[in-house]
């Protein structure tokens, strides 16, 4: 079947609304501090490698540009290089080869003989070995990306295989892994009247971001919120906003069009492949938080965990399981991530720190299932889809033979 943006699709939920895409460009550096409290003096380093920012953080300043307080439906953020979007690197391939369950191999596989604990997803292994790998010393290779353009996702979730030259920079054109660097301001602070260093609180390091040359962010906005920007733009105010600490600002423009068809004929793809209810694949391409409150047995208290994976998808060797359809997990260490509330008197406060999975985690499914966070009904945990986490596309698996 051949999908463009005008086939006609019953989409798998309700978040059906149009998206309004613009684009965030830094005018210089951009910094985004980690989930770690931090004092000089008692923590030297200020910041983290946070790139992209979360979905809170672009929310908030936009809140911040439109000077009211308003639920903010986001899609993203995406990185964007000349119109065209880029989505972090699926953490189920190694190299050229595609990861597979170890419950999914053939019979005859060496890898069947594995023993594991079956109340979690089967391991992962390679399905071949690559006659490129070599345990010589090889001079190193180009580079790999850590974001793919969406020519090579769109490639993919059509059912094909992904190639060298999806995953490895171009040489040539003086490609890198990640289209940023990381550069270290270091501060000290002089005592009054003197040319020495302050001994307490009088050192400490930021890191900031700056992103290369002609690269973006892309951010999909809901049509209220379009709206109210719209009319900013219509009263001649600039249209650039703070994201981030130190008052770093971005430009703030209405995306390409080329931006949106390329989302949806994403989405059109991914809901065909949802529907087709066969072995799947589910691609995360914005970091995940999925959170459970439990009951402590010891102390009798309410208690969050978060894990890699949603919790209505229970591994398939779990016995006596309700919905047994999660085979393997490709994910990497988790996302800390610490946002602020308001409380009853309109004062802001920090809430809880959740742990999220990596965008690029790679879910491999018996057949495809929604998230019960992508329910409106259930509020809280339907904002975090609001605010961009947790979005996935699905890819058909092809078997191996």
């Amino acid at each position: 079947m051949v999908l463009t943006t005008d086939t006609k699709l019953t989409p798998k939920s309700s978040s059906t609304q149009e998206i309004y895409w613009y684009t965030l460009t830094p005018l210089d550096v951009l910094m985004f501090r980690d989930a770690k409290p931090f004092t000089p003096g008692e923590r030297a380093w200020a910041s983290g490698d946070v790139f992209p920012p979360n979905g809170h953080t672009i929310a908030g300043a936009i809140r911040g540009l439109l000077s009211q307080k308003l639920e903010i439906k986001l899609t993203g953020p995406f990185l964007c290089y000349k119109n065209e979007l880029y989505f972090p690197k699926p953490l189920s391939w190694v190299g050229e080869q595609l990861l597979t369950p170890q419950a999914w191999l053939p019979q005859d596989h060496p890898a069947k003989q594995m023993v594991w604990d079956t109340d979690q997803p089967s391991p992962l292994v390679l399905p071949e070995r690559n006659p490129h790998d070599s345990d010589s010393d090889a001079p190193p290779g180009p580079e790999i990306r850590q974001f793919l353009p969406y020519r090579s996702i769109l490639k993919w979730i059509q059912g094909n295989r992904l190639k060298a030259e999806d995953f490895y920079c171009n040489q040539e054109a003086n490609e890198t892994s990640k289209p940023w660097k990381i550069e270290t301001r270091p501060h000290n602070t002089l005592q009054a009247g003197t040319r020495q260093v302050k001994e307490a609180d009088g050192y400490f390091v930021e890191k900031v971001i700056r992103l290369a040359t002609e690269w973006s962010l892309a951010i999909g906005l809901d049509e209220k919120t379009h709206t109210l920007i719209q009319q900013l733009q219509q009263l001649g105010q600039p249209l650039s906003l703070r994201l981030g600490g130190e008052g770093h600002r971005v430009i703030l423009e209405l995306a390409n069009v080329s931006i949106s068809e390329q989302w949806q004929l994403l989405k059109l793809h991914s809901e065909h492949n949802f529907q087709q209810q066969s072995k799947s694949l589910a691609y995360l391409i914005t970091p995940g938080v999925f959170e459970r409150i439990t009951l402590d047995s010891k102390s009798q208290r309410r208690k969050s965990i978060c894990q890699a994976w949603p919790w209505e998808w229970t591994p398939m060797g779990r016995h006596n399981a309700k919905n047994p359809v999660l085979a393997g997990v490709a994910t990497a260490q988790p996302v800390p991530i610490s946002c602020r509330f308001r409380d009853d008197a309109d004062q802001s406060k920090p809430a809880p720190q959740v742990f999220a999975a990596p965008s690029g985690s790679v879910y491999f499914l018996e057949k495809p299932d929604s998230l019960y966070q992508d329910q409106e009904i259930s509020k809280k945990v339907n904002h975090w889809r609001q605010l961009g986490y947790s979005e996935l596309l699905w890819i058909p698996y092809q078997e191996v033979k």
